[in-house]
Order: structure tokens, then sequence, then C-alpha cells
């Protein structure tokens, strides 16, 4: 069983940065691989970005490649997302999640329905 809990969303410009903390409990958070994902009102949640269970694997979406950067650290239970040169339609709860099996690619990683825990999220706005 692992708890997930996001921290650090708010209310940022256009342009600004903003990083998203994610807290894992359990003695076991390097047996997971974590995502990061977003939704809006009316839509799916959408993948972001994952990160392998050792962090020498990462994976983005193309809408946030080269702006966003995943990072874990095992020894503190806890993954970032740092988020630069932030757009409106970054706008969206942002959640934490992980995945306890083992292979790491992009189809799987991508899929909602492939991780096993979620945090409760965390709001992102930022304005025009």
């Amino acid at each position: 069983q692992v708890q997930l809990v996001e921290s650090g969303g708010g209310l940022v410009q256009a342009g600004e940065s903003l990083t998203l903390s994610c807290a894992a409990s359990g003695r076991t958070f390097s047996s997971y691989a974590m995502g990061w994902f977003r939704q809006v009102p009316g839509k799916e949640r959408e993948f972001v970005a994952a990160i392998s269970r050792t962090g020498d694997g990462t994976y983005y979406d193309d809408s946030v490649k080269g702006r966003f950067t995943i990072s874990r650290d095992n020894a503190k239970n806890t993954v970032a997302l740092q988020m630069n040169s932030l757009k409106p339609e970054d706008t969206a709860v942002y959640y934490c999640s992980a995945r306890r099996a083992t292979i790491f690619t992009i189809a799987t990683i991508r899929a909602r329905d492939e991780y096993d825990y979620w945090g409760q999220g965390t709001q992102v706005t930022v304005s025009s």
C-alpha cells in the first residue's frame, strides 16, 4: 500500500515556474515507477511525465517536453515535477501516481489504468 500526497500547486503567471512535490508513504517507494497526470474539468486525465524506479528513465508528453522535468529521491520517498515556462493551457489539477509493474515502456507508462495508486491532486492555475 502506498499513499501519495501532492503539494506545491498554486497560481502563477504565464512564463513563470512552479515545482510540484509528491511524498509517498511506505518502505518500498523505490519499487514503483512514478507518474504525473493532469486533468481539467470535463476532460479525461492525461499523462504528463513518468520516471522509472531507479530514476534513470524518464518520459514526457510532447506538450511539456523541454519545459517540465520529473525527478525522484528514493531516500526521501519523493518525486518532483519542475515546471518552467508555464502556459495557460497547463492549468489543471495535477496528480501523482505510482505503478508497481516493472515494464517501463511508452505504451504502459502513458496509460492511466497502468497505475495502482493516486494522490488527491494539487491545483495549478496559470494566468495569461
